[in-house]
């Protein structure tokens, strides 16, 4: 009867939450026996006797321990012994090298894709180039997605203005009338719902390529990127993946709504999620096709001025690949490392060009990928050489600049090589100003960028390098 069934599955939802919990605490309550001994074993060879059995007996004393505990009583201990030597000490100081281990890939792995199709497991394949003409750039990328949805039938893009009109830069021109409404879709002014559309679509198998109109648009997505993709596969411990692309279209351009280039705020809000940063349409291109060859999830970030530059056009669309995480030295230099990326390349490639006029061989590096960064050090190799190093790029102060120098100053450990003040150039603190004289004096120029090197390189010989001003 209903009482019967009742009482039965009360028991049984006892038992399993009795059962639960001791799964989760019985490893804890053992990890707390073996500290708790080797506390004691600690105080008998220290002076700090007292102070260490006080730790130990509160440790062992509590009912309900959590790794955190075991972790405060033994580094607390520890620190009551930092100048004293003991086998007990050495001990404690093993357990807790290898429990922080255990505990990282307990608490901490599995933000990005360990798996064969790891991101960084794609191998770079370069483009290929017979008699090739100068196009528009925006043509490289719509003949390269012509060959990727003609080889992948699962590859669909959706967005706003992406299907009927081709996209507002005409990187789909056609492509919608040659595949179809299903797969290359407009959709209306909703940036939230077309990033879940995005997600749902990759977590079932299919390789969806989500537009996003403008960068200064992601805003609207923001927390959806950073709350839903970006941990999805953290949070499942590798159990659940959403490879989905996200293309937009950022940096410089002339007006306060669409010249954003809010590098830092991404960086911030997404890690678990590549965030690919291409000079160019064919480095762009490159991207795309990397990351369906992988399973992590990517944010793709074409230069919103550089469409109707000229590139060559590659023979091999839809098979060249983009190495993500893999800077590129694009001038050999031995004075300074100019390190940048996306629109701003332009400018510090014409900077370093008219530095060499006045004696200043400036090496220039695109970092390409801002997520994952230079996974091989490969920008301390060129501050080892030069000295000294600027951050360029059009974000705000203290925004992907300072990302970039931590990476390279903190973990490349850059800081032991340079000889002068390590500085970054950014854009104003505001949005862009409108028009061309707003974009000159909001964001980056070759001559400011030009006026910082030369500055930096007077500091250290002012009588080769004499002041401008």
């Amino acid at each position: 009867d209903f009482y019967a069934v009742s009482k039965a599955s009360k028991k049984l939802v006892r038992e399993a939450k009795a059962n639960a919990w001791n799964a989760f605490i019985n490893p804890i309550k053992e990890e707390q026996s073996v500290v708790s001994s080797l506390l004691i074993q600690l105080a008998e060879s220290s002076s700090n006797k007292a102070a260490i059995t006080t730790i130990a007996n509160d440790l062992k004393d509590n009912a309900e321990p959590l790794r955190k505990d075991l972790f405060n009583a033994a580094r607390k201990s520890l620190r009551l012994v930092r100048a004293e030597s003991s086998e007990a000490k050495t001990l404690i100081g093993n357990w807790l090298h290898k429990e922080k281990q255990v505990n990282a890939n307990r608490f901490s792995s599995h933000l990005y894709s360990d798996s064969a199709f790891s991101s960084l497991k794609v191998k770079e394949v370069l483009p290929e180039y017979q008699d090739a003409k100068e196009v528009d750039a925006r043509v490289i990328l719509r003949d390269n997605f012509d060959a990727i949805f003609a080889k992948m039938p699962e590859a669909l893009i959706f967005g706003e203005d992406s299907g009927n009109i081709g996209d507002v830069n005409q990187g789909l021109e056609g492509l919608q009338e040659k595949y179809g409404e299903l797969r290359v879709s407009d959709v209306g002014i909703r940036e939230a719902t077309i990033l879940g559309q995005g997600i749902g679509l990759a977590m079932r198998g299919l390789r969806p390529i989500a537009e996003i109109q403008y960068l200064d648009y992601l805003l609207y997505a923001i927390q959806i990127m950073s709350d839903d993709l970006a941990t999805l596969h953290y949070r499942t411990k590798g159990g659940q993946k959403a490879p989905l692309i996200i293309r937009t279209r950022g940096h410089r351009l002339e007006g306060i709504w669409h010249s954003g280039s809010p590098m830092g705020m991404i960086v911030n809000s997404l890690r678990g999620v590549n965030v690919l940063v291409p000079r160019d349409m064919t480095q762009a291109a490159g991207f795309y096709n990397t990351m369906l060859a992988s399973d992590d999830p990517a944010l793709i970030i074409e230069c919103l001025n550089g469409y109707r530059l000229k590139e060559k056009m590659p023979v091999n669309l839809g098979e060249f690949k983009t190495p993500v995480g893999i800077p590129e030295t694009t001038k050999e230099g031995s004075d300074i490392t100019l390190v940048t990326y996306g629109s701003t390349w332009r400018l510090v490639m014409e900077a370093a060009k008219e530095l060499e006029s006045v004696g200043v061989s400036a090496e220039v590096i695109d970092v390409q990928s801002l997520i994952p960064f230079d996974v091989n050090h490969h920008i301390v190799d060129s501050i080892s050489k030069t000295n000294r190093v600027l951050f360029i790029d059009e974000d705000v102060p203290g925004g992907a600049t300072a990302y970039m120098m931590q990476k390279v100053l903190e973990e490349q450990k850059a800081y032991f090589h340079l000889d002068g003040e390590p500085r970054t150039l950014s854009a104003k603190a505001h949005r862009p100003a409108y028009g061309t004289d707003g974009d000159y004096f909001s964001k980056p120029s070759a001559d400011d960028i030009f006026e910082v090197v030369y500055a930096m390189m007077n500091e250290s010989s002012p009588s080769k390098y004499p002041s401008i001003y």
